[in-house]
């Protein structure tokens, strides 16, 4: 995947490249709108947020792993952790090999939420790019993503 999107990066074209990052910025901030109220209303933070989009693509995380990924300190990870344990979204263990170390695995309820929000992501995303008065940024973003990945249009 790392040699592919290398691979596409060096095959855009500077103006392309520019488009595209326009159009996720543009993207980015339309789907932050519209996630604060849904954060809000699981009384979720966007960094905790994050952490559970990362527990959700692995089977299990250590306490400094977290704290390295967010870029956090590991008290700040822990106040995270804490906070998502306490609202059911994640479960905390002791690793069988060194029960010194502590682990993080997101639960069901976490996967949920994550899922539900990906979904309305997706459909954010959808509705952008099929807008018929949609900024030229993104219909030209949607060619070159289309043009990249050996489409002739996005569905």
């Amino acid at each position: 995947m790392k040699e592919r999107l290398s691979r596409m990066s060096s095959q855009l074209t500077a103006d392309e490249a520019q488009q595209l990052a326009d159009f996720v910025l543009f993207s980015q901030r339309n789907c932050i709108l519209k996630l604060s109220p849904e954060l809000s209303q699981g009384r979720i933070s966007y960094p905790q947020f994050f952490l559970l989009t990362y527990l959700a693509e692995e089977e299990c995380l250590s306490m400094s792993s977290i704290a390295r990924m967010m870029g956090h300190s590991t008290a700040a990870a822990t106040g995270m952790v804490d906070k998502l344990q306490e609202l059911g979204h994640l479960k905390r263990y002791t690793a069988a090999a060194d029960r010194r170390k502590i682990m993080v695995r997101i639960t069901d309820q976490g996967r949920e939420l994550i899922e539900r929000m990906r979904g309305n992501i997706a459909r954010d995303l959808a509705d952008l790019m099929a807008q018929g008065d949609a900024p030229v940024r993104t219909s030209k973003a949607r060619t070159i993503i289309a043009r990249r990945v050996g489409k002739s249009t996005l569905s």
